[in-house]
């Protein structure tokens, strides 16, 4: 038995599994001495996985699926506040107090352009 059961499996060690558990199957005088080996109870486990595979497969979609739906939630409710910030500019002007309780910069706030002088060359 394994040391550390609460990785996941490699597929490839599945899959020799499952071509291990064909070959038992294929044997017709299989009988274990230990009755939690048989080929009916490794079936049921067989089974068991794989209906918890689907129901994984399934959770990770509606997981996929409701973080697309929060992300087109998320930019609709962005792009309704661009827009609203854009009407209260309109209604109230670059300059009101209006502008800048909606986190805009008033015009009158904003940073004057510096003008930069050109580059000194030296010349000797």
């Amino acid at each position: 038995m394994a040391v550390d059961q609460t990785r996941r499996l490699r597929p490839s060690d599945l899959q020799a599994d499952k071509d291990s558990f064909a070959a038992i199957e294929a044997m017709e005088d299989y009988a274990p001495s230990n009755k939690n080996y048989t080929v009916a109870k490794i079936q049921a486990l067989s089974d068991t996985m794989d209906s918890e595979q689907e129901l994984e497969t399934q959770a990770d979609a509606a997981a996929k699926a409701a973080r697309d739906d929060a992300t087109a939630a998320e930019w609709d409710f962005h792009n309704a506040i661009l827009g609203a910030k854009q009407q209260v500019t309109a209604q109230y002007g670059a300059d009101s107090n209006e502008v800048q309780s909606v986190g805009l910069t008033k015009k009158s706030e904003r940073a004057k352009p510096k003008r930069t002088p050109p580059a000194s060359g030296s010349k000797t």
